[in-house]
């Protein structure tokens, strides 16, 4: 199981400035010290069966009020468009970083706070669906990420099993003839790709699935895509495939992502190596190359209170590098959560925000013509 990756690709968009500064000069020794919890991991109790049958546990979901629904959300002047008959099950990413407990409570009131805040801005290019549905989740701590210990692996396993019921529940409820999409960012793409793999593989399902977008988390071409039940979407008219990037801008250092990356087994037990990471080009929809800045329809660039934001066409180009790293050009003025290395990770969807939208709808129609 990959760890450590949320120390260089993590949502830290809740990160004051002071702190990303320290992360900057003393590294992962201070990400330790700061958010791995010092108790040991204590086993939540297994929700409800029926748990996610209840409105209340998904931060969205059909039947919530779209005015008070954070994915429906748009930018300023993106008009609202036609439901499109598809489903989107979308995952959040990690927005607790606390080392009180290895996991965090449904009831915590900031980690939420923080997950509607992330779904706003990370789901809303999905939302041309008739169904979008994100479930809460009792998510494993920042800190989780961050060590080899046991406990780590503990919080991960735990908020998978309320990812997987909640997914259970969504493949009850939604219309059983409209097509899926899987969406989710950094630990949420992480909890997507186990469900691929354990969830997915060998049932119906799998022939509903017109796209996974399993962004900022690295997925070894040589030793991860083999084992999931899906191809990486090859170009732009790819149905029941993969899409998967992570950003950095330029001059870019992802030296502790990449060492991580190489030291990790993939989904075949063997290290990944330096086997490279797949890089979806999101300018273009195909599997590595590059875009100018021109072909960006759109970069969701946030107002300081991340409350609102607003569509930028032509700030950033594309590129996929040797490793499969996506490089975005010159830094961009997207706010200040830019991590280590110019690692744009927490707004590798804001980035390319128009470009999403349009690339899932151009997925799902071209499954629903396959």
């Amino acid at each position: 199981m990959a760890r450590k990756f949320l120390y260089v690709m993590a949502g830290i968009i809740v990160l004051g400035a002071g702190v990303l500064f320290a992360l900057r000069i003393w590294g992962s020794d201070l990400a330790r010290v700061a958010f791995i919890p010092t108790d040991g991991f204590q086993a939540q109790a297994p929700l409800a069966r029926t748990a996610y049958t209840d409105p209340t546990m998904w931060l969205a979901r059909p039947g919530i009020r779209r005015d008070t629904d954070p994915a429906r959300w748009l930018p300023a002047g993106v008009p609202q468009e036609e439901d499109l008959p598809f489903a989107v099950f979308f995952v959040h990413p990690t927005s607790f970083l606390e080392r009180t407990s290895w996991n965090a409570a449904l009831d915590d009131a900031q980690s939420q706070t923080r997950a509607r805040t992330f779904v706003r801005g990370l789901a809303s290019p999905f939302n041309r669906a008739a169904e979008l549905w994100a479930p809460k989740y009792r998510q494993a701590t920042f800190g989780a990420f961050l060590t080899d210990a046991p406990d780590g692996q503990r919080a991960i396993d735990a908020a998978y099993a309320d990812v997987a019921q909640a997914f259970a529940v969504f493949l009850a409820e939604a219309d059983p003839n409209r097509p899926i999409v899987l969406a989710g960012h950094s630990q949420g793409a992480l909890h997507l790709l186990r469900l691929l793999r354990e969830e997915v593989a060998g049932t119906p399902a799998a022939d509903r699935i017109a796209a996974v977008y399993a962004i900022g988390w690295p997925i070894s071409v040589a030793h991860d895509l083999p084992a999931l039940p899906l191809p990486a979407c090859a170009g732009p008219g790819d149905a029941g495939c993969i899409v998967s990037w992570s950003s950095f801008a330029e001059p870019a250092d992802p030296g502790d992502l990449l060492r991580t990356y190489a030291a990790s087994p993939g989904y075949d037990g063997e290290p990944r190596g330096d086997s490279p990471i797949l890089c979806s080009n999101p300018l273009t929809g195909q599997v590595g190359g590059e875009a100018p800045a021109t072909a960006n329809l759109g970069t969701l660039v946030p107002e300081e209170s991340l409350a609102d934001g607003a569509l930028v066409a032509g700030a950033v180009p594309a590129r996929c590098d040797a490793s499969g790293i996506l490089l975005i050009g010159d830094p961009p003025e997207l706010g200040p959560y830019v991590l280590p290395g110019n690692n744009y990770h927490v707004y590798d969807i804001p980035l390319f925000w128009r470009n999403l939208r349009e690339d899932v709808v151009r997925r799902v129609s071209a499954w629903q013509t396959r």
